[in-house]
């Protein structure tokens, strides 16, 4: 890590390994616990970023339990102790839609290839919605009672968890960081493709080739204009 920016600090990690990423299950907002080798990878990314001379003064996590699970595990791992971890459905994974709880497998076989693809790596298409009565509709989790209705995705293009992400980013996080709060953020892999998207000027051709891997921190050093410095991947 550069020493003249830890000051200005933002560290962007996935969430590690739960079962339906093992076995290629479109997990979405579904709420999957980690499995024991995510529990591992979250902890070698702790002592990864402890080795590195990371510190961190607060924690951003969305409102699944595998980013929480990994946060624990992370900060515990690393000897960090005490430091704030904030919820919010702003950092939750792109909503699949009709994919969520589905192999891919399947999806081929119910939408073809060509076009299964084009719906989780492509930027502007999303899957089919959800039916409002559909059981898996946030709509019925209790976490999201106090959001208004239209915030409520029943699908997701990356464009669209894009720009539902962005705020956060822009209003909460990026002030905090040109304040000289050093954070961890810990999503999910469509939000953070966002995210780097929108930091590197990636444009949305490329950013179909863009893959985050779980449990591997990528840090980012910043000036207090928030010009990007530095960044790097701990893998």
């Amino acid at each position: 890590m550069n020493e003249a920016h830890q000051d200005r600090v933002a560290v962007f990690i996935r969430h590690g390994q739960s079962e339906w990423n093992r076995t290629n299950r479109f997990t979405g907002w579904t709420d999957i616990d980690l499995n024991p080798a995510g529990i591992a990878e979250a902890e070698r990314a702790g002592r990864r970023l402890a080795a590195a001379g990371y510190t961190f003064d607060e924690v951003h996590v969305s409102l699944m339990r595998r980013t929480r699970q990994t946060a624990e595990a992370l900060l515990a791992a690393g000897g960090w102790r005490g430091v704030p971890i904030t919820e919010t459905w702003r950092l939750n994974e792109r909503h699949y839609g009709a994919l969520q709880g589905m192999v891919k497998q399947e999806i081929f076989a119910a939408w073809g290839e060509e076009k299964s693809r084009r719906w989780w790596r492509g930027y502007h298409e999303a899957p089919p919605p959800l039916d409002p009565e559909d059981p898996r509709h946030p709509r019925y989790d209790l976490r999201y009672a106090d959001l208004a209705p239209g915030l409520l995705p029943a699908t997701e293009s990356l464009h669209q968890c894009q720009q539902r992400t962005l705020p956060y980013w822009l209003e909460t996080l990026q002030p905090r960081i040109a304040e000289g709060r050093r954070l961890l953020i810990i999503s999910h892999g469509n939000t953070l493709r966002g995210l780097v998207m929108h930091l590197d000027g990636i444009s949305p051709e490329a950013m179909e080739h863009v893959e985050i891997p779980s449990g591997v921190p990528h840090a980012y050093g910043f000036l207090p204009d928030m010009q990007i410095t530095s960044q790097e991947w701990l893998a």
